[in-house]
């Protein structure tokens, strides 16, 4: 299907929860395929606050193949290649309505903070800041690849970086509250705490012994 001005779309941009290809920083707390459960976990619970919030479209840019770990409800397109400032260009120029943009690192999101990502009243732009220096998410009212391409990931300035970007092409910005993403052994608990009932934090007590509840 493709996307016409009048929708809201949805992505969640994600690599196949594999071991050794995701979560890598995870070890050695945790074993690659420990890790790969808990990337599963955390994709799972995004997936299903991704699906449970309206949209016209929900769908899942994917690096590899999907598995059992994907619900009904979503169209899966493939990441193309290159560097990630260009692999997220890329999925907002599939879109042309107001879309909303996030990773599969923040489990702990809500339905309720998706649909606040994907109001643009007032605004032409929201954007929500990582605890680590990046972002969990990016909605814009009107997908232009060219904000994203060439601004340096993966660094503690990169969300400085892309909201900076944002303003200087004249786009009304307003904030989504801060989230943790899971990147280190870390980062997981904190994270199982904060949503305790979610397939992450159960994972994570399975692996750990500590009950985030």
């Amino acid at each position: 299907m493709s996307a016409t001005a009048a929708e809201r779309t949805l992505l969640v941009i994600a690599k196949e929860p594999a071991p050794g290809r995701v979560k890598t920083r995870l070890t050695p707390a945790f074993t690659p395929e420990q890790a790969a459960l808990l990337a599963r976990a955390s994709l799972s619970d995004t997936l299903h606050a991704v699906l449970a919030t309206p949209a016209d479209r929900h769908v899942l840019v994917l690096a590899g193949a999907p598995g059992d770990w994907l619900p009904d409800g979503f169209d899966v397109r493939a990441q193309c290649d290159g560097s990630l400032d260009v692999r997220l260009a890329a999925a907002f120029a599939a879109c042309a309505g107001p879309t909303l943009l996030i990773g599969m690192d923040t489990p702990q999101v809500t339905p309720a903070l998706l649909a606040a990502g994907l109001d643009f009243a007032g605004c032409d732009a929201r954007f929500g800041p990582a605890a680590d220096g990046g972002f969990w998410a990016l909605g814009l009212r009107e997908p232009d690849a060219a904000l994203l391409r060439g601004v340096p990931m993966s660094r503690p300035d990169t969300g400085a970086l892309q909201r900076r970007r944002l303003v200087a092409a004249g786009l009304a910005v307003r904030d989504l509250p801060t989230l943790r993403d899971v990147d280190t052994a870390d980062d997981a608990q904190a994270v199982a705490a904060l949503a305790p009932d979610g397939r992450f934090a159960a994972a994570h007590a399975e692996m750990t012994g500590v009950r985030a509840w």
